[in-house]
């Protein structure tokens, strides 16, 4: 049956400032939220790309003291959460501010939730499960994909099962977030191809998730559209300021949709895969992305009809399997084209660990807003055509 057009629906985001220099407005924003001393969570790499030393930088010309905490690995994990947090406590420190990209943002997440909430990380699985407020969050995110600095979720890996959990709370929504297009002119080009598809993933599962809105679906589709049409173009020229542009943009757009929406079955299975493997987020739902279209389109062709369009095809006159058909096609160029070409195989996924992939994904929070409501089977299906 067809959802009411206006169904009630809640709508939830952070301030965000977006363009050139948002970085340089940090330590106005850690003022303002009355710091006496910053912990600012990065990592290496950021560290390494030198947005780390703009950011203190800034705090210092403010005068404002800081503690860096940078042990903080891609698939940030739950003992990673937990050191953060005693270095926080230890540094007495009392605003967080996390540089970089969806590694160190949802670690920063996970310290405030376990600073104030004084329980392990992993117990706050699940929707609505942070009791208490976090302490101030600026997030200044250098990564075109996660979105978690507009985002109401956290992933965090529990090394020990060897699962990513989800944690959704509007406790854990920053309170602002630096957008500057300039911290993602670094990013290698495999980092830029994982982070675009990642962020198109979101858009797409936003769309036809099942608690989708008329303001979610502005956003997720002008984030199709964008990444579309400037993924390649920002690969093929990556010092071209306006390509990034765009894609920080469509990142944001993505955040927005996503975090008011959830998710679905692809998200489901990539942190399965990421949980177990340890493997590149994004890659993996590029991987899964046209196999779970396949699945998910009888219930509702005319939604992945219009990303169709947004992502450029000319649907008319197409029969809905030939727009399926097209739309498939045209994810897989767009990735493939990008660079991303490993199957699950190549990734080390051997078809033993399809079942316990499987499992793993029926539990995940973001299966409950796809459209269709898939079986344990369906979904050892989808894993075995991606091999």
């Amino acid at each position: 049956m067809e959802q009411n057009e206006f169904e009630l629906r809640k709508f939830v985001a952070p301030e965000f400032i977006f363009g050139i220099d948002a970085r340089k407005l940090t330590s106005r924003y850690a003022k303002n939220f009355g710091a006496r001393k910053v912990l600012v969570v990065t990592d290496p790499g950021v560290m390494a790309a030198g947005w780390t030393d703009d950011v203190l930088a800034n705090l210092r010309e403010e005068g404002l003291e800081y503690a860096v905490f940078s042990s903080v690995t891609s698939n940030p994990k739950a003992d990673e959460v937990k050191e953060g947090t005693e270095f926080y406590r230890r540094e007495n420190c009392n605003v967080i501010v996390a540089v970089g990209g969806g590694s160190p943002m949802d670690c920063a997440k996970g310290i405030g939730i376990v600073s104030t909430n004084k329980r392990d990380i992993i117990e706050f699985e699940g929707v609505d499960k942070v009791d208490l407020p976090i302490p101030p969050l600026i997030c200044v995110p250098t990564t075109a994909g996660s979105s978690a600095d507009v985002s109401q979720f956290a992933i965090i890996t529990d090394a020990r099962r060897r699962v990513k959990i989800a944690i959704v709370s509007k406790m854990i929504v920053p309170d602002v977030a630096l957008i500057d297009p300039a911290t993602t002119s670094t990013m290698p080009q495999e980092l830029t191809a994982d982070t675009a598809i990642d962020a198109l993933c979101h858009a797409i599962e936003a769309f036809v998730s099942t608690a989708h809105s008329p303001i979610t679906d502005l956003f997720a589709l002008q984030a199709v559209s964008l990444i579309s049409s400037n993924l390649l173009p920002t690969l093929d020229t990556p010092d071209n300021s306006n390509f990034r542009g765009r894609l920080m943009l469509a990142s944001l757009e993505a955040g927005l949709a996503f975090s008011n929406t959830s998710l679905g079955m692809t998200h489901a299975m990539a942190h399965s895969l990421g949980g177990m493997l340890d493997s590149p987020h994004g890659e993996c739902n590029a991987i899964l992305l046209p196999h779970v279209i396949d699945f998910n389109f009888a219930t509702v062709p005319e939604r992945y009809k219009r990303i169709g369009e947004a992502m450029g095809l000319a649907t008319m006159g197409m029969s809905p399997d030939e727009i399926r058909s097209a739309l498939h096609s045209r994810i897989k160029y767009l990735r493939e084209a990008a660079g991303i070409t490993h199957t699950l195989t190549q990734m080390g996924v051997d078809k033993s660990l399809i079942p316990l992939l499987a499992g793993k994904a029926m539990n995940d929070p973001c299966i409950v807003t796809n459209p269709r409501q898939p079986k344990k089977r369906d979904i050892e299906a989808i894993y075995e055509k991606a091999l």
